[in-house]
């Protein structure tokens, strides 16, 4: 069994559900924990947009395309997902990065990303 890190988001309070449909998640369980075998730090609970999901795909990382082969019905706009945090940084730098829900997002990703710059994406639906 992989150890997770402390379910704590980056307000420093108790990381709150990201998704559960999709379910989302390095863990599948709807949180956006990590741990070390996380290599790319999912760790950003992110609301899908059009834009971001189009950007993410030029990249590389087709999230929008059903691969049910994995499980993985693909992404729409409006869809919460935990997101790599280097790719969401990589997405603001770029100015395109989706808003982000802070209670959910883990706190491993300030490793990556300076807490300003999530401040700037929140969600505040």
């Amino acid at each position: 069994m992989i150890g997770k890190d402390d379910p704590v988001n980056v307000l420093g309070g108790a990381l709150q559900m990201c998704s559960q449909d999709p379910v989302t998640g390095f863990f599948r369980d709807g949180h956006c924990n990590t741990c070390s075998e996380d290599q790319g730090s999912h760790t950003v609970c992110a609301l899908m947009t059009a834009e971001f999901l189009a950007y993410s795909k030029y990249v590389g990382n087709d999230l929008s395309t059903p691969r049910p082969e994995f499980g993985f019905a693909g992404l729409a706009p409006g869809d919460q997902w935990c997101l790599c945090a280097a790719r969401f940084l990589q997405a603001h730098d770029e100015g395109c990065a989706p808003r982000v829900r802070l209670e959910a997002t883990h706190e491993r990703a300030l490793d990556i990303v300076p807490l300003q710059v999530l401040r700037e994406h929140a969600d505040h639906a």
